[in-house]
C-alpha cells in the first residue's frame, strides 16, 4: 500500500490548473494595456515630449502643477466641467429611475408573450451606436426637415428647436439617453426581481394586499440592495464623460452646454497635441470621480448597505 503526502495544495493545483492558465490571457492583457501604461500619469507633471520617455521630460513649472493650473484658468475647461456635471446630474435624475420603473412594470405584465416582445423592443436601441442614434435624432427633430416638426407645423404649432436651443437640445440629450439605455439597465434589476422569494408574494396576496402594496412592501425592499449598487457605481461617473454621445448630437448652436470635458480632451489633446494639459485634466477626473464612489460607498454602509466592498 503506498501512502502519499502530497499536500492539499498541490492536490488542488492538480485538479485545478487548466484554471489557472485561462487566466494568464486576461491578466496579460490588464498588465500591458492597464497598468504598464500607468507609467505615461507622470506626463501631467512634465513637458511633453514626443522623442523622450516620461522619465526624461523635464518636469514642468510650479512644482509640476504648472498643467493643472493652466486648465483650471482655461474658460473652455471650466465650461466643460460645467457641463459635464450637469448632464450627468440629470442623467442620474431622471436616468437613474427609469430601469427600476421599466423593470416593475414588465415583472407585472400578466402577459408572457406580450412581456417577452415588450421586453426585446426596449432592448434593442442599446445596439444603435450614437451616430445612428443622432442620424435618427436629425431626420425626427430637425427644425424645418424633422419628421416631429413637420406634423406640429401641420396641426397648427409652431417648430420646436430641439437640437438648435441650448435648453430643449439639454432636454432631449437626457430623453434619448434614457431611450438608449433604459431597457438594457432593466436586465439587473430584473434579474435581482427573480431573487425575491415568491412565497412573500403568495402570503401578501392571502393577506389580500394589492399589487401596488406588493411592489411597495416587497418588490422595491428586495431590490434595494440592487438600487444602493447601481447608485454608488453611477455617482463613481459623476465626472466621467462618455465622448460619442455628446459629440455625436452636438452641433455649433448649442456648444456652451454640449461641450463636455471629453470633448475639451479631444480637441486640445488629440488635435491641439496638448498632452500634458489633457493628462492633467484627466487625472482630475479620475480623482473626482474615485473620492465620489467612496463618498457613496460609505454613506450607503451608514444606512446599512453592504456597499461594493
Amino acid at each position: 500500500m503506498v501512502i502519499t503526502n502530497k499536500s492539499p495544495s498541490l492536490r488542488y493545483m492538480k485538479r485545478y490548473w487548466i484554471l489557472y492558465v485561462m487566466l494568464v490571457l486576461p491578466m496579460a492583457f490588464f498588465i500591458i494595456f492597464r497598468y504598464i501604461p500607468m507609467g505615461y500619469i507622470q506626463i501631467a507633471f512634465k513637458n511633453y515630449s514626443i522623442v523622450k520617455s516620461p522619465s526624461e521630460m523635464e518636469w514642468a513649472g510650479n512644482n509640476g502643477f504648472e498643467y493643472f493650473i493652466q486648465a483650471f484658468s482655461n474658460r473652455d475647461f471650466l465650461y466643460s466641467l460645467r457641463n459635464t456635471i450637469g448632464l450627468n446630474f440629470l442623467d442620474l435624475l431622471f436616468g437613474f429611475p427609469a430601469p427600476i420603473l421599466l423593470a416593475i412594470l414588465l415583472n407585472e405584465l400578466a402577459f408572457k408573450r406580450f412581456k417577452r416582445f415588450t421586453q426585446t423592443i426596449v432592448y434593442m436601441p442599446h445596439f444603435l451606436s450614437w451616430i445612428i442614434i443622432s442620424g435618427m435624432a436629425l431626420q425626427l427633430f430637425a427644425p424645418t426637415t424633422g419628421l416631429i416638426n413637420i406634423l406640429l407645423n401641420k396641426m397648427g404649432f409652431a417648430s420646436i428647436p430641439f437640437l438648435n436651443e441650448p435648453g430643449h437640445w439639454v432636454v432631449t440629450y437626457i430623453v434619448l439617453g434614457i431611450w438608449q439605455s433604459c431597457g438594457w439597465n432593466t436586465i439587473i434589476y430584473l434579474a435581482a426581481i427573480t431573487g425575491i422569494n415568491p412565497e412573500l408574494y403568495e402570503a401578501s396576496s392571502v393577506d389580500g394586499a394589492s399589487r401596488l402594496r406588493n411592489i411597495w412592501h416587497i418588490t422595491l425592499p428586495g431590490l434595494r440592495p440592487t438600487i444602493i449598487i447601481m447608485l454608488i457605481l453611477s455617482l463613481g461617473r459623476i465626472l466621467g464623460s462618455e465622448f460619442d454621445r455628446p459629440y455625436a448630437l452636438s452641433n455649433k448652436l448649442v456648444t456652451e452646454v454640449s461641450n463636455v470635458i471629453s470633448i475639451f480632451v479631444y480637441n486640445n489633446g488629440i488635435r491641439g497635441l496638448q498632452f500634458s494639459l489633457t493628462t492633467a485634466v484627466g487625472i482630475f477626473q479620475s480623482v473626482v470621480c474615485v473620492i465620489f464612489l467612496f463618498a457613496a460607498n460609505a454613506l450607503a454602509k451608514k444606512f446599512g448597505e453592504r456597499g461594493i466592498w
